[in-house]
């Protein structure tokens, strides 16, 4: 028997099961996006410049929705969003706190749409070709001249009355401690004249969930082992905005509507 059967004869039986679901769920994430990618692809290639926005919520709720069910997220979404798309005006803000890489897949099966991400998820292994693909908007915050194109690509969205996922915090953090929103985003929806829909997302105490202090992938490994996540998604009452608004003033209004959530979706989510 080689070593490393040696290693695994010597695990238990809930060690060897978390290993057995880390194989099919990595080997099933690159699997999913891969194999979904280029049909998509492929498909936005045939499509008119009216029907793409359709096209492209309905690819991004179906991968969404194929990873939330490969790694075992059981999404309990609270509270109705808004209707959206290019047809009904102009367009919506969602905002939310972010603990964890899952709040991305979360959001798009909720709400559809594109993000706005960090810059250097353009360069994380498949789910980048994935979000370069569907028009994530990549935002370096170092950089102002980078801040100030992304101010423009979401205004310009929202006045096609697309849906754009923002995480106002700027990166992830640890517990339900919602910081301070930047305003960046909420320039580009005042001047649009959007809907800021504010979103609270709460995981089951000890789940392990948050993306704090690790690479991408470690990340990925370990959410791939664990038995299951659950999580409680709280949408609220939208805010809208009108041209002339102050970005600060909406920017401060949804970080406190999204503190109120987060507490109600705490209670929910670890209540007997």
């Amino acid at each position: 028997m080689t070593s490393a059967g040696h290693r695994l004869r010597g695990l238990s039986p809930a060690r060897l099961r978390a290993l057995a679901r880390k194989v099919v769920r990595v080997g099933g994430f690159a699997g999913i996006t891969g194999g979904l990618l280029p049909i998509y692809v492929a498909r936005d290639r045939l499509t008119r410049e009216e029907d793409r926005s359709r096209v492209r919520d309905r690819w991004v709720r179906r991968w969404s929705g194929s990873l939330l069910r490969l790694f075992s997220i059981e999404v309990d979404y609270r509270g109705e969003p808004p209707a959206g798309g290019p047809a009904s005006g102009p367009g919506r803000l969602v905002v939310s706190n972010h603990r964890s890489a899952l709040d991305i897949g979360i959001l798009l099966r909720r709400f559809g749409g594109h993000m706005v991400s960090r810059a250097d998820l353009a360069r994380w292994p498949v789910v980048g070709a994935a979000a370069r693909s569907v028009g994530t908007v990549f935002v370096d915050r170092g950089s102002r001249q980078s801040g100030a194109s992304t101010i423009r690509a979401v205004r310009t969205l929202l006045e096609r009355g697309e849906t754009v996922i923002v995480f106002p915090e700027g990166t992830t953090f640890e517990g339900d401690t919602v910081r301070q929103f930047h305003a960046g985003a909420f320039i580009g929806a005042v001047k649009a004249g959007a809907t800021v829909v504010p979103v609270g997302i709460a995981y089951a105490s000890g789940s392990g969930a948050a993306f704090v202090g690790e690479p991408f992938t470690r990340h990925l490994a370990r959410m791939a082992e664990s038995s299951a996540t659950r999580v409680v998604v709280r949408t609220g009452t939208p805010i809208r905005l009108d041209v002339g608004s102050s970005a600060a003033d909406a920017a401060a209004a949804a970080q406190s509507a999204v503190e109120q959530l987060v507490a109600v979706a705490r209670y929910e989510v670890d209540a007997p």
